[in-house]
């Protein structure tokens, strides 16, 4: 097992004992309150509990070096992860919605606002915290499976936040004893119709994170280029070598599977060229391009320029 990926798996646990940490202190405001709100946000911090489960299990996968039976590594696996998390995000903001429609139409009183508001910023503190390490330990790891997770946290945190504003002035209007006039209009007694909104609002928020998750999992699924940037960075360096040794390239090919990428690319050298001189073109290049890319699969394949059939692949391939 690759060291390097094996540790991150700390983060895993990390983001396990945050999940099971904002679910009693969530739960526990939600018994105080009645709120309809905080129960969404405690489901959502389950769904980042079982999320950080998978996330665990697939650290551990996709850390396992190439074998025979998959000699370009295990790292798509990481698409499993957040694919089922896209899923059980869309599952748990049925639930809210469903939930929070009940509710609109029969409001109840919330209690304990105080002590319950408390709880749940600190909560929200936690996630916060490991959300912003998971975010910044991916993107300088390079692992989409932490990155994702973290941001996924990130939404938990400013969905806490709208609830807690929404919880806060409903607090506020009861203390102040005033009511909204579309409330009066509907047979509604106080503010306490905001707190359904609200949930409802989250549902959405939530739907939009998980449509975004699954978005990104098939489109590692089907291995898409890089990104702009990152094949812009690519024929940078080709274009140099184009310039500096009067070679040629085409058909330039990129995908990624979680932290890894993949390319490949047809060199055209001189046919006079012997094959050592050959061989060490091809490796300059690529040893530039790993100096961009920390973990990148390169297949070069060489060619003679002056021979038409080294062409035959540029309109097919690019």
């Amino acid at each position: 097992m690759n060291t390097k990926q094996k540790s991150l798996t700390i983060y895993g646990w990390l983001s396990i004992a945050a999940a099971l940490s904002t679910i009693v202190l969530k739960s526990y405001a939600y018994w105080l309150t009645d709120s309809v709100g905080l129960l969404s946000d405690a489901l959502e911090s389950l769904i980042n509990l079982v999320a950080a489960i998978i996330m665990l299990v697939v650290l551990h996968i996709a850390a396992r070096p190439p074998d025979k039976n998959h000699p370009y590594g295990h790292e798509k696996i990481e698409y499993f992860s957040s694919g089922a998390e896209g899923v059980m995000i869309l599952l748990a903001a049925i639930s809210i919605a469903a939930t929070a429609w009940e509710r609109l139409w029969h409001p109840q009183s919330l209690q304990q606002l105080d002590i319950g508001i408390a709880i749940s910023i600190l909560a929200s503190l936690i996630n916060l915290i490991v959300a912003q390490i998971l975010i910044r330990v991916g993107k300088r790891r390079q692992s989409i499976t932490l990155e994702s997770d973290g941001k996924h946290l990130m939404t938990d945190v400013w969905t806490t936040v709208g609830i807690l504003m929404g919880i806060a002035a409903i607090g506020m209007a009861n203390y102040f004893e005033t009511s909204l006039a579309f409330a009066k209009e509907l047979g509604l007694k106080d503010w306490g119709i905001l707190d359904p909104i609200i949930a409802i609002l989250v549902a959405i928020n939530i739907v939009w994170a998980g449509l975004q998750l699954i978005r990104r999992t098939v489109s590692g699924l089907m291995d898409e280029a890089l990104s702009a940037t990152e094949q812009a960075a690519i024929i940078d360096v080709l274009e140099q070598f184009v310039v500096s040794h009067h070679i040629a390239h085409h058909a330039l090919r990129t995908r990624s599977a979680g932290a890894r990428r993949f390319m490949s690319v047809h060199i055209l050298v001189p046919g006079n060229w012997t094959v050592q001189q050959g061989h060490d073109m091809v490796e300059a290049i690529e040893q530039h391009i790993m100096t961009i890319f920390d973990n990148i699969d390169i297949d070069t394949h060489l060619e003679p320029i002056e021979d038409l059939a080294s062409w035959q692949h540029l309109n097919s391939a690019e």
